[in-house]
């Protein structure tokens, strides 16, 4: 019986480091995602899943005279080619992690490993690639590129998620785990209504860069010199139900359309801003004396940077590293709003008898 537990609680360490690799490697794949896009490369290779064709980006003259005469209507540009295949390079190891997850987690399913899960996400990354493969063959449609970011996103998502599990499992195998006083149980609607919040951000964040609508405005608090301006053109500016373009790469909406989503981005940033500094508040005047406080910090100091790299990205103009930090810390707010709800998630979770029985000592004690 002790071999059997041994096993799988180190097969469920080693499933979680992976995962947490998996996730920080989701991490990378989604930044690559920004530079790509924020450098005009998202058609730097016209196929797919090669480069004109090739493994590689053509640049001897023999091969790009190949590829030109391939696709004689997007010549190589080998500047705008190889960001698009690091980022293609990236998502494939991560797609190969992922499977060997699932698979690993589906053969050691007996022993009580989670394997519904990483089941589900190697599916989902199938799903994803074939987003990013119509990212390219209907080229940077604009529904298509948003649900390929927030796909991205998703995947983060689980991926973290699954780590927690695999966390808390072990934790609570070690006695480890001490779930939060039921009192707080009234704060959790709170916390799904913010992350509903976050996620509809998000999504604001890739229509935003979707239709290259990032720039729209370049003053702040106004937008060209007007709070409100007056010609916002909303219903071209979200309208999902536009068809299939040519091209849509650097946009094809007017510019009315773009000042509609960045303003409605902008007021989604208001309204997050306004919810959590209210919500942390009331949730630290209850936590600050327990181990749930540096959850709640964690929170309040990724929003207030995620603000401070949204206003750089309006007071420098969208510079490249200040908008792929902002991508990478809209991530990183998903990330700490769903570790916050996973922690009082933990509270309805049986603890070990071994863990209570410490538990009650300790209180015994300490009276």
């Amino acid at each position: 019986m002790n071999d059997i537990h041994n096993n799988t609680s180190r097969h469920a360490r080693t499933l979680a480091r992976w995962s947490l690799l998996a996730s920080l490697l989701t991490v990378v794949v989604i930044m690559l995602g920004a530079w790509t896009r924020l450098v005009d490369a998202g058609l730097g290779c016209p196929d797919w899943p090669g480069c004109y064709g090739f493994l590689t980006v053509p640049q001897d003259e023999t091969r790009m005279a190949i590829a030109n005469a391939r696709f004689p209507d997007t010549p190589v540009d080998v500047e705008k080619g190889w960001p698009e295949m690091i980022h293609r390079y990236a998502a494939g190891i991560l797609g190969l992690v992922v499977f060997g997850l699932a698979g690993f987690a589906f053969r050691h399913r007996r022993e009580g490993l989670p394997f519904r899960l990483p089941l589900f996400i190697a599916v989902f990354i199938v799903l994803q690639g074939a987003f990013g493969m119509w990212t390219v063959t209907l080229k940077l449609w604009p529904q298509v590129v948003a649900l390929h970011l927030l796909g991205g996103f998703t995947t983060l998502s689980m991926l973290v998620l699954l780590t927690l599990r695999l966390r808390g499992k072990q934790q609570r195998a070690a006695g480890l785990a001490e779930p939060p006083p039921s009192e707080r149980n009234r704060f959790r609607p709170w916390l799904y209504g913010g992350l509903v919040l976050v996620v509809m951000q998000i999504a604001l964040g890739a229509w935003t860069a979707a239709n290259y609508a990032a720039v729209a405005c370049t003053d702040l608090p106004t937008c060209q010199g007007e709070w409100w301006p007056a010609d916002m053109d909303f219903v071209h500016g979200f309208d999902v139900t536009q068809q299939v373009g040519p091209n849509y790469l650097g946009g094809q909406l007017t510019a009315d359309g773009r000042v509609a989503i960045h303003v409605t981005h902008r007021v989604g940033a208001v309204i997050v801003l306004a919810y959590f500094t209210v919500f942390l508040a009331l949730l630290w005047r209850r936590t600050r004396h327990s181990p749930m406080a540096k959850h709640v910090q964690l929170v309040a100091v990724v929003l207030a940077a995620q603000i401070g790299l949204g206003l750089a990205n309006v007071v420098f103009h969208i510079p490249l590293s200040v908008a792929v930090a902002h991508n990478a810390m809209g991530a990183g707010l998903l990330l700490t709003v769903i570790n916050l709800l996973w922690r009082f998630h933990q509270q309805d979770l049986p603890q070990p008898a071994d863990a209570k029985h410490k538990t009650t000592i300790e209180r015994e004690v300490t009276a």
